[in-house]
């Protein structure tokens, strides 16, 4: 696939690194040319200098033969106007959009064909907020990620000793929780990945990944970590983009306390807020946070834009009483080396937004991608199509189909009233129609199943969409 990526930023570079290993002929455009010249250094793509809403820039870009645009600068203006661009003189298939402004979300209309002629718009930092929303609720969890509207959970979290699973082996877990039907997707221990079978014993610090249904995943994250005291108490270092985002989406179920460094930006939080307590100082600032009592904090989260202040700022805030610290972090080797330390839960949060581009780039049909362990594995939600004269995996139970390893199916969605035609792209049923059903070696997977798939190698991406394409005679 010949794709175009406008803005060498964080994200920019994340989907270009995701996308460049998989026989994609990516084209990067910035107006940085240091930026540019440092990701071509490290990575096999083109880079073009020059401002992306240009038709000259996108033609030498090689819009003209381009199957994907994906704009994700930081000028909503820029991203927009390219769209329009390559669809008016170019007639890009695919146009993709970064949208930081909330005004665009009012406005459907405007990106429409007639208009900005947007196929897809994501918006990075709603992404990010709503990720964080659901760490808060399962303090326990690493990460806290849905499939089909929510009706599915896939959620890691660290193996503490003392759990009922810890020291185990998978098979007792069923004994545990009868009438609970859960899958342990994958099993990391350190760096090195390893197979979920019925003797594997888990052992405390492993990093496990359950899919359940969303109903069930508390009763499941019970049996491998101590269950966390509810939080109550939420400060939130750095008032930008997200941090405000997520003032606004928990201050009236959380006592929420958001510091700013920026006067000016201070007093504008603060007329933004209704009931979060906005502090202007710097987080790194003991004396401040001993005033503001951070060791009764059940969550400390640091949200700025500068790594160091972020991982400084939540390596205080833990040593001086915090019961939880969450940092983001955008540079990758920060995040490994502080993650499971002393910092929590280290967010990259170019990975975190990442799954929504993906979505749109995957061969097959693919309804969700979900960056783990900040890219080195992935979690995708494919649809099954065809027969069995035509598909690799309909018609099969699990242990017959010829899985990768490192590969292993969690569950399947399956609707409970069938689609209209076979093989269309109908729109999805609702979160109630879904039917959730565990995967165990001897499931049968049908037409128009949701399948969720997790993959400990995002480099095996490739034979599991290969795996899951239908044949000539499909069509």
């Amino acid at each position: 696939m010949k794709i175009i990526i406008l803005g060498a930023g964080q994200v920019g570079s994340s989907v270009a690194e995701s996308l460049v290993s998989e026989e994609n002929d990516i084209t990067v455009v910035d107006m940085d040319t240091p930026r540019l010249q440092a990701l071509q250094d490290r990575l096999d793509l083109q880079t073009v200098a020059g401002n992306a809403a240009l038709p000259s820039v996108l033609r030498e870009a090689g819009a003209e033969d381009a199957d994907l645009l994906i704009a994700v600068t930081q000028s909503d203006q820029t991203n927009l106007c390219a769209c329009r661009v390559a669809a008016t003189l170019f007639r890009t298939p695919t146009k993709i959009a970064r949208l930081r402004s909330e005004d665009y979300a009012q406005y459907p209309q405007l990106l429409d064909a007639k208009n900005f002629a947007v196929d897809f718009s994501i918006c990075p930092e709603q992404i990010i907020t709503d990720y964080i929303v659901k760490l808060i609720e399962f303090p326990e969890a690493l990460q806290v990620l849905e499939f089909a509207g929510g009706r599915v959970s896939l959620v890691a979290v660290r193996a503490s000793q003392g759990s009922p699973l810890v020291g185990r082996a998978l098979r007792e877990m069923r004994a545990h929780m009868p009438g609970v039907d859960a899958r342990i997707a994958a099993i990391f221990r350190g760096d090195q990945p390893i197979a979920p079978e019925g003797d594997t014993i888990i052992v405390r610090g492993d990093e496990v990944f359950c899919l359940a249904a969303t109903e069930n995943i508390r009763s499941v994250m019970a049996e491998l970590h101590e269950r966390d005291q509810p939080v109550h108490r939420v400060m939130i270092a750095g008032g930008g983009n997200i941090g405000l985002r997520l003032a606004l989406a928990i201050e009236s179920r959380y006592r929420v306390k958001l510091i700013e460094q920026n006067k000016l930006r201070a007093e504008y939080l603060a007329d933004q807020v209704s009931e979060t307590l906005v502090l202007q100082g710097d987080a790194t600032d003991e004396g401040l946070l001993d005033r503001e009592n951070v060791n009764d904090m059940d969550l400390f989260l640091a949200l700025t834009n500068d790594d160091e202040n972020n991982i400084m700022s939540a390596l205080l805030a833990k040593r001086m009483g915090a019961r939880h610290v969450l940092a983001l972090i955008n540079r990758r080797a920060y995040a490994d080396l502080v993650q499971a330390d002393r910092i929590d839960i280290a967010i990259s949060p170019a990975q975190v937004s990442i799954g929504s581009l993906l979505a749109h780039v995957r061969h097959g049909d693919v309804a969700g991608v979900h960056s783990l362990r900040r890219g080195a594995a992935e979690a995708l939600e494919l649809v099954a199509h065809g027969d069995r004269s035509n598909s690799k995996v309909v018609g099969r139970r699990v242990e017959q189909i010829d899985l990768p390893r490192g590969v292993t199916i969690g569950a399947i969605l399956r609707a409970k009233s069938p689609p209209a035609s076979a093989g269309a792209r109908a729109p999805s049923p609702a979160r109630e129609d879904w039917q959730v059903i565990i995967a165990h070696h001897d499931t049968l997977i049908e037409s128009e199943d949701h399948v969720i798939v997790f993959v400990v190698d995002k480099k095996l991406v490739p034979k599991v969409e290969r795996l899951f394409q239908v044949g000539l005679g499909f069509f």
